[in-house]
C-alpha cells in the first residue's frame, strides 16, 4: 500500500456489481465502488441493475457506469412467471454480451432478482463471483445463488443460518450517508431551524405508505407532542400531500421531501428517527449514532427487517415496534412510544451513547481490500 493509502496493482481491476430494484441493493454497491476508486486508482466499476427508476436515479446521480437488464422478480402466477422467464433469458443474453466484450475481473452480487441472471452467466464465463448477502435470513434468490458463487459473505449476522456465509463483513455505507458536520450545520444545509430538535421520519429510498399515513394521523390527533420539535420527513416519490397538509394545519415546522441523496445530512440533523428497518437504514442509524424507533416492513413473511434492527435494540440504541398498517392503530399503539422518546432527553442521550460505544467500522473499505486481495 502506498503512503496515500492506495494499493499498487499490476492490472486495473474491473468489477461488475449486480443488484438493484431498491436503494437497499444499490447503496452498498456504491459504497464499495467509492472505496475502490480510493484504494485502487484506475479500477473501474460497472453496475448491472434493474429498469426501475430508483436505480437510474441513484446510479446516474453517482455518475457511475450502469446497464439496466430486463430482470423481473420470480412469481408463481402465470403472467408473472412468464415475465420472470422472459426477463431471465434476455438478461443472461445481455450479460453474455457484456462479459464477452469487456475484460471483467470479477462479479460482486448484491442479491435479489437482478443478480441471479448475472451470476448464472458469470459462472458460464468462468468469472469469480462474490455474493454479499444483505438480509437475515437470506432470501430465496440468495440461497439459490450461493451455490454458484466462489465466496459468500454477509453484511449482517445470520444466527439462524450460521453456515451460509464464510465471513460477516459489515454493511457498506456510502460516505454521503454519514454526517459531515454537527447537527446545526446539517440542519442549516437542509433549511431547518438550527437550534430546534429534529425528528427524522423515513421509509427509506422508496418511502413507506403506512409510515406516511401514521405520521399524518399522529399530527392531526396529537399535535401537542410535536411542540418544541421540527420534522424532516422523507416521504417517497408517491408520498402524497397528507403530511404537509396536516403539519401546516397544526402549525408544526416540517420539511417534507420525496427523497434525499445526501442522507448524511438527514441523519446529522436528527435527534431521533422513525424508520423502516432495512439493513441499510439500520446500518446508517448505527453509523450516525441516531436513536431510532424502527417500524419493520410489515408485509414480509419472514419479517427479516426485525432481525436487522434487533442488535441495535438489544444494545439499547434503538426501539422497535410493530407497524400495524392501520393509521389509527399505529397512533394508539406506536404514538405513545414515540411521544415518550421525544420528551425524554435522558433516554435519548443514553441511546446515543450506546450507539457511540458500538459504532461500526468502515465495512466498505474492508470489503474492497478483500476483493482486491490486499
Amino acid at each position: 500500500m502506498s503512503a496515500s493509502g492506495s494499493v499498487q496493482v499490476g492490472e486495473h481491476p474491473a468489477i461488475v456489481f449486480a443488484g438493484g430494484g431498491s436503494g437497499g441493493h444499490i447503496s452498498p454497491g456504491l459504497a464499495i465502488a467509492e472505496r475502490l476508486e480510493e484504494i485502487a486508482p484506475g479500477a473501474t466499476a460497472l453496475f448491472i441493475c434493474s429498469p426501475r427508476a430508483i436505480d437510474a436515479h441513484m446510479l446516474g446521480e453517482a455518475k457511475v457506469e450502469h446497464l439496466a437488464i430486463p430482470a423481473a422478480p420470480f412469481s408463481v402466477r402465470p403472467v408473472g412467471a412468464l415475465r420472470f422467464l422472459r426477463g431471465y433469458r434476455a438478461s443472461r443474453r445481455r450479460c453474455r454480451e457484456v462479459f464477452g466484450g469487456r475484460a471483467i475481473s470479477q462479479v460482486v452480487a448484491l442479491g435479489g432478482f437482478v443478480a441471479a441472471p448475472v451470476v448464472a452467466e458469470a459462472k458460464v464465463c468462468r468469472l469469480p463471483v462474490t455474493l454479499i448477502n444483505l438480509d437475515s435470513p437470506p432470501g430465496k434468490a440468495n440461497r439459490l445463488m450461493a451455490r454458484k458463487c466462489d465466496r459468500v459473505w454477509s453484511a449482517i449476522e445470520l444466527p439462524d443460518h450460521p453456515h451460509f456465509a464464510e465471513r460477516v463483513v459489515g454493511m457498506p455505507i456510502r460516505r454521503r450517508a454519514l454526517a459531515g458536520g454537527d447537527s446545526a450545520e446539517c440542519r442549516r444545509k437542509l433549511g431547518l431551524e438550527e437550534d430546534l430538535p429534529a425528528l427524522l421520519v423515513t421509509g427509506a429510498s422508496q418511502g413507506a405508505t403506512s409510515i406516511n399515513r401514521f405520521l399524518a394521523a399522529l399530527v392531526e390527533s396529537e399535535a401537542g407532542m410535536f411542540h418544541g420539535w421540527q420534522v424532516l420527513h422523507l416521504a417517497g416519490r408517491e408520498g402524497g400531500d397528507d403530511v404537509p397538509r396536516a403539519c401546516e394545519a397544526a402549525g408544526i415546522r416540517a420539511k417534507i421531501v420525496p427523497f434525499l441523496d445526501e442522507m448524511g445530512l438527514a441523519w446529522g440533523a436528527a435527534d431521533l428517527a422513525v424508520s423502516r428497518a432495512g439493513a441499510n437504514s439500520v446500518a446508517e442509524a448505527a453509523a450516525n449514532c441516531v436513536p431510532t424507533l424502527f417500524l419493520p416492513y410489515p408485509y414480509h413473511r419472514d419479517m427479516h427487517q426485525a432481525n436487522n434492527a434487533r442488535p441495535l435494540v438489544e444494545s439499547g440504541g434503538a426501539v422497535m415496534e410493530t407497524d400495524r398498517i392501520d393509521p389509527a392503530e399505529n397512533v394508539r399503539m406506536v404514538g405513545p412510544v414515540l411521544q415518550s422518546l421525544m420528551h425524554d432527553d435522558e433516554r435519548r442521550l443514553a441511546m446515543r451513547r450506546s450507539l457511540e460505544a458500538n459504532r461500526p467500522g468502515d465495512a466498505a473499505a474492508e470489503i474492497c481490500r478483500l476483493l482486491l486481495g490486499c
